[in-house]
């Protein structure tokens, strides 16, 4: 039986204070998202958008959902009203039709950027060179309904620990450079979203900021 309520409260006296956690509830039932929540566990993460507006209707309203999967831009719509944060932006497309979709509500989301750090291709993201001929260009300077808070990666799925730190390591340098050129003088941009169950500590290490949690809170998926 896995003790949930638990494995959260453990995790929040581990985790320095300068660290999120965000609950990756994708695949789980409402009871045991329940669980977490009645820990003191407010932020959750899901993948899927069909999935995420099931469950939101099931739980209660004050959950500070996170999309961390990604977004297709005919789904934008679905999500913008409610999310608290779109943690996997991958493109300028996405990222505009985020900020029409909440221009139409006078909303303003939340984001992340994604940058591809992993060598397997299947994983999204900008290469840091595409999102700086995007900021160079002022691409993202007229966008009102979005908020750049920061940074999003997945390193590569693998045990080479030399690797995965190597890859958490380029995106914190990507996001000092990024803040130093580009967001200086902006206090929200300030998250590093990177680590998950297998690799967070090394993630922590290297400066994140927002760990994205699942089976180490909730058990390994069925």
């Amino acid at each position: 039986m896995i003790d949930i309520a638990g494995n959260i409260l453990k995790l929040k006296s581990e985790l320095p204070p300068t660290v999120t956690l965000v609950a990756v509830s994708k695949t789980r039932p409402a009871g045991e998202i329940m669980e977490a929540y009645n820990s003191g566990q407010r932020m959750f993460g899901e993948n899927r958008v069909q999935e995420l507006l099931a469950k939101r209707d099931l739980l209660p309203s004050d959950i500070e959902w996170h999309l961390i999967g990604h977004l297709q831009t005919n789904k934008a719509k679905y999500v913008v009203p409610f999310v608290n944060m779109i943690e996997s932006v991958d493109s300028l497309k996405l990222l505009k039709t985020i900020n029409s979709e909440a221009g139409k509500i006078s909303r303003r989301i939340r984001c992340l950027l994604q940058i591809h750090i992993a060598s397997e291709e299947t994983k999204f993201g900008f290469t840091p060179e595409e999102l700086i001929s995007v900021l160079d260009k002022g691409e993202t300077a007229d966008l009102q309904y979005v908020k750049i808070c920061g940074l999003m990666g997945m390193a590569t799925f693998t045990s080479d620990t030399v690797k995965v730190r190597n890859e958490f390591r380029y995106l914190s340098d990507c996001f000092n450079m990024i803040k130093k050129r580009y967001f200086a003088d902006d206090p929200l941009f300030r998250d590093i979203s990177m680590g998950m169950s297998g690799d967070y500590a090394l993630a922590i290490e290297e400066g994140s900021t927002m760990v994205r949690l699942g089976s180490i809170i909730f058990g390994e998926r069925k």
